[in-house]
């Protein structure tokens, strides 16, 4: 009896967690700026989450629960490869890498920037890391404040101050854009 109410609810959390897997490649692809990180950073969130499983209540909210994993297994990863490039030697005296990669080094990151403008993508990408990863989860993914302040592991109001910011830069950096498009037109810049 106790077995099967265990199966049931490993088969509810496998169906909520595979249910975000999209939203997850997203946050991921916009964190580490390239597909395969992207597609390793979820598979490495997932195989946590089933590891874990149990450490779940369900009914919760799985997408916060499955963001936080992945953030953190982001900010893991840099680290690593932060630390593993200050002590690796490379062949060329000058530090610049021995071999360049042919063709289009990021065709689906491409692809899903063509969903949003381009000029709005590069002003999010420019964000420094710190607002960028607010920004991401509050204005893109609709996670509201505590939640980010878990995944994020910091203070509620210091989401606040990065998403107040991050949204500052992107203004100033979108302003000329806006009324280029016709969203916003100079007199009300004015006002």
């Amino acid at each position: 009896m106790i077995a099967d109410i265990r199966l049931g609810a490993r088969a509810q959390f496998e169906r909520e967690a595979l249910a975000q897997l999209d939203a997850l490649y997203s946050f991921a692809l916009k964190l580490s700026r390239a597909p395969d990180d992207a597609e390793d950073l979820v598979s490495d969130t997932m195989l946590r989450a089933l590891e874990r499983w149990e450490q779940y209540r369900l009914g919760t909210n799985i997408r916060a629960w499955l963001f936080t994993i992945l953030y953190h297994a982001f900010v893991s990863r840099k680290r690593r490869i932060d630390a593993r490039e200050i002590y690796s030697l490379d062949d060329d005296s000058e530090g610049h890498p021995s071999f360049e990669a042919v063709g289009e080094a990021d065709p689906e990151g491409r692809f899903y920037d063509s969903f949003l403008d381009e000029e709005i993508t590069r002003a999010i990408d420019a964000l420094p890391e710190e607002y960028r990863s607010a920004v991401l989860l509050s204005d893109l993914h609709e996670i509201q404040y505590a939640e980010i302040a878990k995944i994020l592991g910091i203070p509620e109001g210091t989401v606040k101050s990065r998403l107040f910011r991050g949204r500052r830069l992107l203004q100033r950096k979108l302003v000329g854009y806006a009324v280029e498009m016709g969203y916003v037109s100079r007199a009300r810049l004015s006002a």
